[in-house]
Parts: structure tokens; sequence; C-alpha cells
């Protein structure tokens, strides 16, 4: 044990019995589902490290998904309160006898802001604990990273895991509907046969987030510099940077690959046309025109939308996140998953496909390789294929070493495998 985890023990001995918590915390999870789970992981997290009551967490949607899903309308709420009883002591609701109820996220004195990002678990102790012991409730906010990896004690990183893998279960109506769909994948050439998902990161708001340069004619080019001009301002200045920054980031392998690059990199993989394919997307960007190079190569391709009836979708549609949980699932199911870009969705199926044991393929393209294939003229399809299968044998979702800062959603191996 190392200095630091055997001052957090002592710091834990001194805290009330688990009877006599020191008081109630609440977070807000912001974002999208997926940030929101890990948002969630981490407020469990949190309350045992101060041995405080957690208050089930509040789902705050971000302007892009403008959705009011409650905890209870997408996860299980008794499984989850049953599963880490011996952990933490969760409730439902804010106590009766607490107020003011309304005023508790804009409360100056009943808030704790500016928790740096990976904060580690002594500044908990230090900072929050006395507050919450004062005011018996207390409300933090932001929260979402504000919980590091490398400076907590194993127990806490494995206790997340619990809470990742086990406690938070969707709704039995979200996993049926996914079950559905993954056999109907399995089944779609009339024999039971292996499918591969797709996350297609190409919405146009990741693609004007990303100040990429991509194909495409004039005028759709001056409507996305108008858009990237009016969202985000200050990066934008007058545009004349834009274009060596865009290079820079595609040869760096920072910009999001395009249906057409998927296609390409997939087909050299050696997949033939015949591949059962699931995209999990929001609305592409550039629509049918921008898809029809990967719908070309690999005809056999869905959506949930083409999988499944309206009447089935529409119990799901009055809450965005039932519908991303049911992409989760799916692409969590598949024989093979292909992220195209960062974010917390894939992230959390590669981590998890890998802590139920590596049996299903991960794939995170090189960027940064495709970006210097697709840019050489010279370059003919045996050489790129080469290039692609070298690059890529060690890119399938395998354990990997931990690093200082490491990230515990994607690679959970070191503190959760075998232990959670």
């Amino acid at each position: 044990m190392t200095d630091r985890n055997f001052m957090f023990v002592i710091m834990l001995m001194n805290l009330p019995p688990e009877n006599e918590t020191t008081g109630y915390v609440l977070i807000q999870a912001e974002g999208g589902l997926n940030q929101q789970r890990i948002a969630i992981c981490n407020a469990v997290a949190v309350a045992k490290i101060m041995n405080a009551t957690l208050i089930l967490p509040l789902l705050k949607q971000d302007q892009i998904w403008k959705d009011q899903t409650k905890f209870e309308d997408i996860f299980d709420v008794d499984h989850f309160i049953d599963y880490l009883k011996d952990d933490v002591r969760i409730v439902r609701d804010i106590p009766d006898w607490f107020t003011d109820k309304a005023e508790l996220f804009t409360s100056i004195k009943r808030t704790v802001k500016n928790i740096p990002k990976y904060a580690p678990a002594q500044f908990y102790i230090d900072n929050v604990l006395p507050r919450i012991k004062e005011k018996k409730i207390m409300a933090l906010k932001p929260f979402v990273d504000r919980l590091g990896y490398d400076n907590v004690p194993q127990e806490i990183n494995r206790l997340r895991c619990r809470v990742n893998y086990h406690a938070l279960k969707f709704l039995p109506e979200i996993e049926q509907m996914a079950d559905q769909l993954a056999s109907r994948m399995r089944n779609r050439t009339g024999a039971s046969s292996p499918y591969m998902a797709l996350h297609l990161r190409f919405e146009k708001g990741m693609v004007g987030l990303s100040f990429c340069d991509f194909v495409g004619t004039r005028d759709e080019k001056a409507k996305m510099a108008e858009y990237r001009k009016k969202e985000w301002p200050r990066r934008y200045k007058n545009g004349s940077h834009l274009w060596q920054l865009a290079l820079q980031k595609r040869k760096e392998g920072r910009c999001p690959l395009e249906p057409g690059e998927v296609a390409v990199i997939l087909r050299a993989m050696g997949y033939p046309k015949e591949t059962q394919i699931y995209v999990a997307s929001g609305q592409v960007y550039g629509g049918q025109n921008r898809m029809a190079p990967l719908r070309n190569m690999f005809p056999n391709l869905v959506t949930k939308e083409e999988l499944s009836s309206k009447e089935e979708l529409d119990g799901f549609r009055k809450h965005v996140t039932s519908l991303a949980a049911l992409d989760f699932l799916v692409c969590l199911k598949s024989d093979v998953f292909v992220m195209t870009h960062g974010g917390n969705f894939a992230k959390l199926i590669i981590g998890a496909r890998r802590y139920m044991g590596h049996r299903l393929k991960s794939i995170k393209p090189d960027k940064g390789l495709m970006s210097k294939s697709f840019g050489d003229p010279y370059m003919g399809w045996a050489t790129f294929v080469e290039d692609v299968v070298v690059t890529h044998q060690t890119r399938t979702g395998l354990p990997e070493e931990t690093f200082p800062n490491y990230d515990l959603w994607e690679n959970p191996l070191t503190p959760c495998m075998c232990k959670a």
C-alpha cells in the first residue's frame, strides 16, 4: 500500500460509521447519455470517499440533446440502489426536511463549484467534506470529469467499475428492444451470421467543432464557415488561420473520418461487400450524398430505424437518451465494433468489451496513417492494404498497458479486471 493510500484509509477510519453518513450530496450529470454515465460513476465514488448519502443524480442535457430525461426513465433505479447498498447509501430524492429544493443548485451556500478536473480523493476530504458536515446537504456543480484515476485509491476505481458494468442497468424494455435489434442483425440473411457495428461520428456539430477541412462544394464550405463563425466565434476569429490548422489536425489524425474514408479502410482490412453493418449515428452531415460511398461499398448497412417499425420505436422517442441506449447496447453486442472518432460512446463500448474478456474485436482506425495514405497519389492499392493491415494489428481492443492519467473507461484492465 502506498503512503497516499495509507493516509486515505486513516482518513476513512475517522469518518462516521456507514449508518451515520456525513450528510447528503447531489450532482447534476450533464451532457449526453454516456457523459452522464461517467458522471454517475464518479458521483458514487465521491460519495464513498466522503461517506456521504448520495441523492439519485439529476440528468441534465446540454443544448444539443435538449431532452428532459430523469434517471428512472433510462436506468433501473431499484437495481442501482440495491447493488450498491454495501458501498454507498443512495436515496431517491432530496430529504423532505430540506425545503429549498429549487434553489439547491443556485445557492452559493449549498453548491460546491470550481472543483478541478481529475481532482484527487484528498481534494474532497479537505474541501467538500467539511461543507457537507456543516450544511448537511450540498450540490456539486459542474460534475463530469471531477475525479482523477491515478490519484485515488484502487478500491475507488474498482467501485467505479462496479457502478459502470454492474449497477447501471438500462430499463428492461430498453434491454429487450436492443436484444431484438441485435437478433435481427444476426438473422438478416436467413441464417445466423456475425455483424459489425459502426459508430459514425460525422454530424454537423462534430464536423464544425473539429475545424477540419472536408470534401465538399464551394457552397457547402461557405455555409460551414458561417456555422463555425456563429457557434465558435473566438476560435473562428477571421478564418484566415483555419486552413493551416485543418491540414495540421488531419496529419495528426485528429479529424473525424468521412463515411467514404471508413468504407475504404474496412475494405482494405478485408471486410467483403456482404458484411452486415449496423450504423449508430446522428444525422450525417451532407446526408445521403455523403453516405453514398459507404453504402455503395457495403450495401447491407442499416440503422435501428430500418431494422424496426415506427410503432416499435415510438415508445422510445420521447427520450433521446433511450434511443442512444439502444445504439449503445446493439454496438456492445456486435461481433466487431468500429469507431470513427473519439468520445465517451466509443470509449465506454471498448472498455466494456475489454472488461468482458476481449472476446469481441474493437477497431480504432489510425486516422493519422489514413491521412498520409489518402494524400499519397503514388501509393498503390496493395501497398495501402499492407499499411492498413499491419498498422491495425494492435488496434483491435486488446489489453493496453496503463499509464499516468490513463482513461479508466476505455482501459479498465489494471484497476478492475478480476477484482470488481
